[in-house]
Formats: C-alpha cells, sequence, structure tokens
C-alpha cells in the first residue's frame, strides 16, 4: 500500500532531517568524482544549502511524518548560481532530492507539481532547473515531465556542463 505524499514548506524541526536526505540522496554521484576535493567540496555545498538566505522557499515530500525528498526554489540564476548573466527571472529548482528507499514512488514529481504551482503563482511563464550527464535517471524524469533543453542558459563549473531544462507554463493549464 503506497501512503499519500504530502508536499509542504520546510520546517525548522526538519532542516537536520534535509541536510541527511540530500547527502543520502546524492551519495550516489561520488564514483563519477575522479578528484575527491571536488567530491568533498559539492557535498560541502549540499550540506550548506539548506541554510542559504537566497533560496526563496524549501519543499518537502512526506508521507506519515517520514521525509521522502526535497528541493529548492529560486527566484533567478542570479540568487542560485550567481550567475546574473544567464537572465534567468523564473523560478529555479535547485537539489531535488529522493530517499533512495522512496524512489520510484512519485515523489519528484509531487515536488515539481508543487513547484510548477509555486512558479504560476509567482506569474513565471517559465519554471527552470539545471542537471549534467551524471544524473541521466533525474534528465529523462524531466524530459518526461514536460522540461525542454534549453542551451542558451548552460554553464560549466570546472568540466561539467551544465545543462539548462526549462518547463513553458502555459496560462489556465493545470500541471498533473
Amino acid at each position: 500500500m503506497t501512503n499519500q505524499i504530502i508536499v509542504d514548506e520546510i520546517a525548522e524541526e526538519e532542516i537536520e532531517a534535509v541536510r541527511r536526505l540530500l547527502v543520502e540522496s546524492y551519495q550516489q554521484y561520488e564514483h563519477a568524482y575522479t578528484n575527491p576535493q571536488l567530491w568533498d567540496s559539492y557535498l560541502t555545498n549540499i550540506k550548506a544549502s539548506v541554510d542559504n538566505p537566497d533560496v526563496k522557499k524549501i519543499l518537502v515530500a512526506k508521507s506519515e511524518d517520514h521525509i521522502l525528498g526535497t528541493l529548492q526554489l529560486f527566484d533567478s540564476s542570479e540568487t542560485a548560481y550567481q550567475k546574473p548573466d544567464l537572465e534567468i527571472f523564473s523560478p529555479i529548482i535547485r537539489l531535488l532530492a529522493v530517499h533512495p528507499q522512496a524512489r520510484g514512488r512519485g515523489v519528484a514529481q509531487a515536488l515539481i507539481k508543487a513547484s510548477v504551482q509555486f512558479a504560476k503563482s509567482q506569474g513565471a511563464d517559465q519554471l527552470y532547473l539545471h542537471s549534467s550527464d551524471k544524473m541521466q535517471q533525474a534528465i529523462r524524469l524531466y524530459e518526461w515531465l514536460g522540461f525542454k533543453r534549453d542551451e542558451t542558459k548552460e554553464f560549466r563549473n570546472n568540466d561539467i556542463l551544465v545543462k539548462c531544462f526549462r518547463l513553458d507554463l502555459k496560462k489556465g493549464e493545470n500541471y498533473e
């Protein structure tokens, strides 16, 4: 039996649990880092992300008080990446994470649906996110959900091409 997934804003008492979930979720990518210092830096940044004052909103997906997933929403490329030159002035999803034991239950889809609702409530016409080739399964999900690649908003982080994906939000259309 699958329990209902509820998405809400993070509560103060959930911060440490979300920090642990981010580490557990992203741990699968450690093997893709040939430089241990880069991996350590990446992990440090992930842990610190829940304290980032530039985050507009942190969402958590829960079932029966268990946190299954999370993501962060930013207002622009400047607040998300300190890259005003990308000229993204719509909400951006960062650090979408689903606990390994909760995958395949629609957690990521529920979080993205809530992000779409947030973006629309802000009057946005698009919702963005960035990913890399290390995250092929995530990219397949984004494309399945209707995100299209936008090469004009991509950038390099060290030797990694950070690919941009954009979901165009049609007025009056519900995202299900």
